[in-house]
């Protein structure tokens, strides 16, 4: 992305978390996994002061995002009806406010929600990285058709340590012995 001097810009990062509700949890394939790496990326993007948008879906009847995975600061909820977060003006003018420019998806269901969300996302233009080990869906083999769908489309496939160490760029790093816990927690 450029601005209008033809300066390259920074990418900016932003960590989607896509509908982990109470309601929603519950029938879903390796959850306890899927909790314990949402919370790492969690810890990681708040400790690096990176932005975070949590969605939930029809929370009135679905319930809320599940207590422990809510970030203790700094984010952004966002309700929806749509399974496409993309499609909310109130997700879209975020990203453009913050000049966010990479979208790192985690949560659940991965062929419903998070599949729309990524295919919208890729065809507004933005980079997007599917963290494989911080999603899921009730059966597992929607989970595996959902990720390599996306990554037809264009999604960026990694895991939760992966782009952590990535966010992190260096281990000089002030933040590093507060990440290198969070990862071995």
């Amino acid at each position: 992305m450029k601005n209008s001097t033809n300066q390259i810009l920074p990418k900016v990062n932003a960590l989607v978390i896509i509908d982990i509700q109470e309601k929603i949890i519950k029938p879903i394939f390796n959850k306890g996994s899927i909790i314990k790496n949402v919370k790492k990326l969690i810890n990681a993007y708040q400790i690096l002061e990176e932005n975070i948008i949590v969605s939930e879906q029809n929370p009135l009847k679905l319930g809320t995002t599940i207590p422990e995975l809510l970030p203790k600061a700094r984010f952004k909820k966002i309700e929806k009806m749509e399974f496409s977060l993309a499609n909310r003006k109130e997700f879209l003018t975020e990203l453009e406010n913050k000049q966010i420019t990479n979208l790192l998806v985690c949560g659940i269901e991965t062929h419903i929600c998070i599949q729309q969300t990524v295919i919208d996302c890729l065809q507004k233009g933005f980079e997007v990285i599917i963290i494989s080990d911080a999603m899921s869906s009730r059966n597992r083999v929607d989970h595996d058709i959902a990720l390599k769908r996306m990554i037809q489309r264009g999604a960026i496939l990694t895991t939760t340590e992966s782009i952590i160490f990535e966010l992190c760029k260096t281990a000089d790093r002030e933040e590093f012995k507060e990440i290198k816990n969070i990862i071995i927690s």
